[in-house]
């Protein structure tokens, strides 16, 4: 008798368990599909997000220097009041096609800047003779921005902190000589936690986020980049969308 009432104890909790692992599988099962539709939600519903012009009236674009055919008259159509124009950083090439979309740029009237990549692998003097040879001095363009994303633990033969830190002052002050305006730093959060480049730099700040508000500087920010990848009719590829801080 012990012993069946053992096996009939034993055959309940087995199919107890075995109903727990169908439940656990289950809810497992719905949270992936859950997640997965919320991602592809969010992913397509970020095609075409840009934030509340009643919060931010002024809004505009960065322009990649692979983007081929973009239309500026467009972009102002859809809402677009100014455009960055990406600069190749001096690792790269000669940029042959910079003057052409500048030209289009200044063409269609648009209120237009350059943003040039800061490269902590290169000396500041190269940096900066790409942007003054390419970019005109004139009082009507936005002031210039550089951006800071790569790290000096990346090169080839790793640069210090304290190197990188060097060489971005010397690279803001020449642009800054030659352009006649203060710079902006578009910085990237990985950056800013490794040098710390917002709280021993008092320039205004350009920060990156999909969707949400940046917050990683500590300190007000300028320019906001909203949407890295907004589709749009004014391009075949994505641009990013950048919204400015009343």
């Amino acid at each position: 008798m012990a012993e069946m009432a053992r096996a009939k104890t034993s055959g309940r909790s087995r199919r107890k368990k075995g109903s727990m692992g169908r439940w656990t599988f289950r809810l497992i099962s719905l949270l992936a599909l859950v997640g997965i539709i919320f991602t592809a939600w969010f992913w397509w519903d970020m095609r075409e997000w840009r934030p509340d012009e009643a919060l931010y009236p002024e809004q505009g674009a960065v322009i990649p220097s692979e983007i081929n055919g973009m239309n500026f008259d467009t972009l102002k159509a859809i809402g677009g009041q100014f455009a960055y124009l990406e600069l190749q950083p001096a690792s790269r090439a000669l940029d042959d096609d910079f003057g052409s979309r500048f030209a289009q740029a200044k063409q269609s009237g648009i209120n237009m800047g350059v943003v040039l990549r800061f490269d902590p692998c290169l000396r500041a003097g190269l940096q900066s003779k790409r942007f003054t040879r390419m970019v005109p001095r004139s009082e009507d363009l936005l002031p210039p921005a550089i951006e800071l994303e790569a790290s000096g633990e990346n090169c080839v033969e790793p640069v210090s902190d304290a190197a990188v830190e060097s060489e971005l002052l010397t690279l803001i002050n020449q642009i800054e000589m030659h352009s006649g305006k203060p710079v902006i730093l578009k910085l990237g959060e990985d950056f800013e936690n490794r040098y710390g480049t917002a709280r021993s730099m008092e320039r205004d700040l350009w920060l990156s986020r999909d969707r949400a508000r940046p917050d990683y500087t500590g300190r007000p920010w300028l320019l906001w980049s909203a949407n890295s990848q907004l589709v749009s009719e004014a391009s075949d590829e994505p641009i990013e969308w950048v919204v400015v801080q009343k």
